[in-house]
């Protein structure tokens, strides 16, 4: 599916948000089974996180491109893990917020099951083996999540880390990929102030972040969320939509200063 998702995203912001039923079929049939024809493929897509909308019987949209900033839900995650490597390793925390015209408006915090935690691990985060015991299992932790996230813009400090994690997680139980479009603080960050480092330690203590303890998923999410508090203060005026601000954040300074231009 990751294919499909990013075949679609480019489709959709080449035609201004939209696409007909003919464009968006022969899309995504080229990556259909016997089993998934294009109706299915949409259930899919909703189900994974994808923010892919019916307009009407012979349109879609994707609703990143026609929905304000400031309006758009941004869930906000941080995870620990027993290691780097997904094969290997696994999520042992997870922690979210979601975020909407500023304010944050639910929460996801929770354990993950799991036999085994390096005591590195332990000297990092804080987090003991005997916290982890009776904690959902992955699977269970994994489908909360999913819930949780619904088609909310995926934000996180170093987000390809988290989103591949978890994406990989994901597929690992039959869960399916995460269609959520995703959004870097540290890549909005170095686009929209100026600081020697923009690892989120470093941040913290830049921008004066009060934090519980660093190296905590629901802790980090929150930082995680400041940053990108921060870096909305000072977008320029040509970003207005969602999908813009996403555009925005992976820009190169040529594209922005074509833009500033344009404006």
């Amino acid at each position: 599916m990751q294919k499909v998702f990013e075949e679609l995203t480019t489709a959709f912001r080449k035609n201004n948000g939209l696409l007909d039923k003919e464009q968006y079929k022969q899309l995504v049939t080229k990556h259909t089974t016997l089993l998934e024809d294009s109706d299915t493929i949409f259930i899919l897509l909703q189900a994974s996180g994808y923010p892919i909308a019916q307009e009407n019987d012979n349109e879609y949209r994707l609703e990143t491109c026609f929905t304000a900033h400031y309006e758009q839900r941004y869930c906000v995650i941080d995870i620990e893990t027993n290691g780097s490597k997904p094969g290997s390793s696994q999520v042992i925390e997870i922690g979210a917020l979601m975020i909407q015209n500023g304010e944050v408006i639910d929460r996801f915090e929770t354990f993950v099951e799991c036999a085994f935690l390096p005591e590195y691990i332990t000297k990092i985060t804080g987090i003991e083996p005997e916290d982890l015991k009776g904690a959902p299992t992955r699977k269970e932790a994994l489908i909360g999540l999913r819930h949780f996230m619904g088609d909310a813009v995926f934000v996180a400090h170093n987000a390809n880390f988290d989103y591949g994690f978890l994406n990989a997680s994901f597929e690992r139980f039959g869960l399916g990929n995460i269609g959520n479009l995703q959004l870097c603080t540290i890549e909005l960050a170095k686009r929209t102030f100026e600081s020697e480092r923009y690892g989120l330690a470093y941040l913290i203590d830049f921008l004066e972040i009060e934090t519980a303890t660093h190296h905590r998923a629901f802790s980090d999410a929150v930082c995680a969320a400041k940053v990108m508090e921060k870096s909305l203060e000072t977008l320029p005026g040509y970003v207005s939509t969602s999908d813009e601000l996403l555009r925005f954040s992976k820009s190169s300074k040529k594209e922005r200063r074509l833009k500033k231009e344009e404006g």
